[in-house]
């Protein structure tokens, strides 16, 4: 971690002193920094708009650009997407120094323009959202294979914070070498998971090096139904059977997710989990 960062941390504590402008959420060796900082730009019609910003910096910032989340309860999550983009653009401006004041002003100075190129408006009793943006409402699940995880302590601890942060609920399942992930949340909020998961180290090689993990797959992707249950918290689970796996999805969400599993144990893990082949159907 270089001091360049940890310098900049306390100076952006410092700016941002209020309550709950600044949350410091990991100061780590090895991971990096992660912190959350609330503030408010002006929106199309002049109004105050909430803006939440999380930014977690590599061990390797300024050499390399920041990870950005936005979040606000007054904004699309078109809007919320549209304006991580064009921060991840501005980042790039300033490669190798530090950035994240800079960044939080352009976010408060550029909100208005940002949304309005956006082509959706800030709620206010009225919407314009693409019918894509319309499909994304709501909680969708995801369940995710991993071929392998070899610093389990890391790597579960980097997928719990990660779901914190991003409000996710679900599973992280172990079926003897079998691995498996189901999320569930607003899509956006999963795509961000997605791409923290496979752009940070969280993971070692087979030499014991960090590495990014370039081995996982999106087996089942679906809308939460309204009669199907959800997750009220992510967890860790370990299972003896791909019977008790399935039950326990089969309850919280489509059997469409527990006919993945079984093709899964049918097609890739016959040699992986013992007895699986004589559970499928």
């Amino acid at each position: 971690m270089s001091e360049l960062a940890l310098e900049e941390l306390s100076a952006i504590a410092a700016i941002y002193c209020g309550p709950d402008e600044c949350e410091v959420l990991e100061v780590s060796e090895t991971e990096g920094i992660s912190f959350k900082i609330q503030t408010c730009a002006k929106g199309p019609l002049g109004q105050d708009v909430s803006l939440k910003l999380l930014f977690h910096l590599p061990i390797s910032y300024p050499s390399s650009s920041p990870n950005i989340s936005v979040n606000s309860e007054q904004l699309t999550r078109t809007q919320c997407m549209a304006v991580r983009e064009r921060l991840l653009e501005e980042a790039k401006k300033h490669f190798s120094q530090p950035m994240v004041h800079e960044l939080i002003l352009w976010a408060r100075q550029n909100l208005r323009d940002v949304v309005e190129q956006a082509g959706t408006s800030v709620c206010s009793g009225k919407s314009t959202r693409s019918a894509s943006a319309d499909e994304d409402d709501g909680v969708w699940t995801v369940l995710l294979h991993l071929d392998h995880m070899r610093a389990r302590r890391k790597y579960v601890k980097a997928v719990e914070k990660w779901c914190t942060d991003l409000t996710l609920t679900g599973r992280l399942m172990f079926m003897g070498r079998v691995i498996l992930i189901l999320l569930q949340g607003d899509r956006r909020s999963i795509k961000e998971y997605l791409h923290l998961q496979k752009t940070s180290k969280v993971d070692v090689d087979s030499s014991g090096k960090k590495c990014k993990e370039k081995m996982i797959s999106v087996l089942f992707e679906a809308k939460v139904q309204p009669e199907h249950k959800r997750f009220r918290a992510f967890e860790v689970t370990e299972y003896s059977s791909l019977d008790e796996l399935q039950n326990n999805s089969r309850q919280q969400d489509s059997r469409n997710c527990s006919a993945s599993l079984r093709c899964l144990c049918s097609s890739k893990f016959d040699a992986d989990t013992s007895g699986c082949s004589s559970n499928c159907h």
